[in-house]
């Protein structure tokens, strides 16, 4: 049986094409009557309405794109929901792609996004992104984009973020104050801007608290596999014992220094005190519970994707446009920086 089209659903009810279409989209032109009939129509014959004919007339694929590194990470969960919420109001369809912190991805991600493919496109760059001439093609070709959490740093574009350098300095005062001598910052990235800000506040708290001059490299960088990281953390702290303080710059960092502290008999938080960037639910439950800094995730995404559709529906957007949202974090302090 071929599928039933809005055309065969009239021709049933004897009414204009016109009128059915209208009735489904519950407009107020048509009578209550009318649309009771064609609902009730459409339901016995299983008529399902094709998203695609209406954008295909308007050229608009009702389609966005969300490109982000990972979505193991609880962060990108809850940006996803927030974007989704939108989206749904809106009758558009969300297209993801994962870049897993690679520029090559990401880039041939951006490119499947291009001639009209989606309507536009929310982007969180790979750690591996140090050049923008992928993006550069989204402006020529006129699609709308807002970048979200991670940022591409000197790019102008709408962005959507938290207050990374705020959060790095209160995070390292928070060590301080609970007594560390050298505390130490993980990063996942040199390039990416959300470590770049974060370290560059925990820095500038250790120098306000005259801390500089400790003999030991207090930004570290942790790449790679979970495996890795938790290779690279053992040596760091065999190596280093008078580490008492670590900022975690991202999530999975945190499980690392939880489960090598495990292996080594590493008190937490009496031998080390530890915070992440983090937007865990188990954060209160683990043992010690673990104290973040927890970004609106949800937030951010829903008003990146507010940003967007603001743009897609604007008949003259300014693509180059630069405006900055930024939404704070919470330090939420829990066990693993008592004492």
């Amino acid at each position: 049986m071929s599928k039933l089209t809005i055309k065969t659903l009239a021709k049933e009810l004897g009414l204009s094409i016109a009128t059915v279409s209208k009735a489904l989209k519950d407009s107020h032109e048509i009578s209550s009557e009318t649309k009771k009939k064609v609902l009730a129509m459409a339901e016995q014959l299983n008529y399902v309405p094709n998203p695609y004919a209406s954008s295909l007339r308007k050229q608009k694929s009702k389609t966005i794109a969300v490109i982000l590194p990972e979505v193991a990470d609880n962060f990108f969960s809850l940006a996803i929901n927030g974007i989704q919420a939108v989206a749904t109001t809106k009758n558009y369809h969300v297209l993801i792609y994962l870049s897993h912190e690679s520029f090559e991805i990401e880039k041939n991600a951006v490119n499947h996004c291009l001639s009209g493919r989606v309507d536009g496109v929310l982007i969180s760059v790979s750690s591996a992104t140090t050049t923008a001439s992928h993006i550069e093609k989204l402006q020529n070709e006129n699609i709308p984009f807002v970048f979200f959490d991670r940022e591409f740093e000197n790019f102008k574009a709408p962005k959507v973020i938290t207050n990374d350098y705020a959060c790095g300095y209160e995070a390292a005062k928070l060590l301080i104050k609970k007594g560390c001598k050298q505390p130490v910052f993980l990063s996942t990235s040199e390039s990416l801007s959300i470590c770049s800000k974060r370290s560059a506040g925990f820095a500038a708290a250790l120098a306000d608290a005259g801390l500089t001059n400790n003999k030991h490299e207090f930004v570290i960088d942790c790449t790679g596999t979970q495996e890795m990281i938790f290779e690279q953390l053992q040596k760091l702290l065999k190596k280093n014992k008078k580490i008492d303080g670590i900022v975690a710059s991202v999530e999975k960092l945190a499980m690392q220094i939880y489960l090598v502290c495990l292996e080594k008999n590493i008190n937490i938080p009496d031998d080390l005190k530890v915070i992440a960037f983090s937007t865990l639910e188990t954060a209160p439950i683990l043992n010690p519970s673990l104290t973040t800094i927890t970004q609106p995730a949800f937030e951010i995404g829903k008003t990146a994707a507010e940003a967007l559709f603001t743009m897609i529906e604007k008949k003259k957007h300014t693509i180059t446009a630069e405006s900055v949202t930024v939404l704070p974090s919470t330090l939420i302090e829990r066990n693993s920086t008592s004492g």
